[in-house]
């Protein structure tokens, strides 16, 4: 019964009489630092001329790509993007391209990867660019890629052409 009658009077009596407002603060001698930083994934490197193909007339065309990973790194670490919108424009990973199945090789001794053109690309050309980049991936980072552009040429992949790009 006690409690209850002294619950009430405790606030009755910090209402009245309400705390003086204080300033209050601490200092504390003791320093702390640290750093961050980002992972730097190391790009690829192109081991070779890349080379156009043209299939027949077009048909069946196909780009390959000579690229070795950086030291540690191995194909399953590996993505292809592209670009068809000319060179300079965003680069996507090619949907539904299969990179294991057509790239032959190894860590040690390098890659030689094939990306086949579209259709339409490779039989009417009207020198369509392609830029091709293989990229590194790992913990969420991406590395700078190595590229390479593409010429399907005029029609039927004639005059059609590959060139490594200089590294980004």
């Amino acid at each position: 019964m006690g409690l209850l009658l002294a619950l009430p009077l405790a606030v009755v009596l910090s209402v009245v009489n309400p705390p003086s407002v204080t300033e209050a603060a601490w200092q504390r001698g003791q320093y702390s630092s640290g750093s961050f930083g980002t992972v730097t994934i190391p790009a690829p490197t192109l081991n070779g001329q890349c080379t156009y193909d043209p299939g027949f007339l077009g048909a069946g065309a196909f780009v390959r790509i000579l690229w070795k990973p950086p030291a540690g790194y191995t194909l399953a670490n590996a993505e292809v993007q592209a670009s068809t919108s000319g060179l300079g424009s965003a680069l996507a990973p090619l949907t539904g391209y299969n990179l294991a199945g057509n790239t032959t090789g190894n860590a040690t001794s390098g890659y030689i990867t094939e990306v086949q053109t579209n259709l339409l690309g490779g039989l009417i050309g009207l020198g369509t660019e392609l830029q091709i980049a293989i990229v590194i991936k790992d913990l969420g980072w991406t590395s700078k890629p190595a590229s390479v552009a593409s010429n399907a040429g005029l029609v039927g992949g004639l005059g059609g052409n590959c060139r490594n790009l200089p590294a980004a």
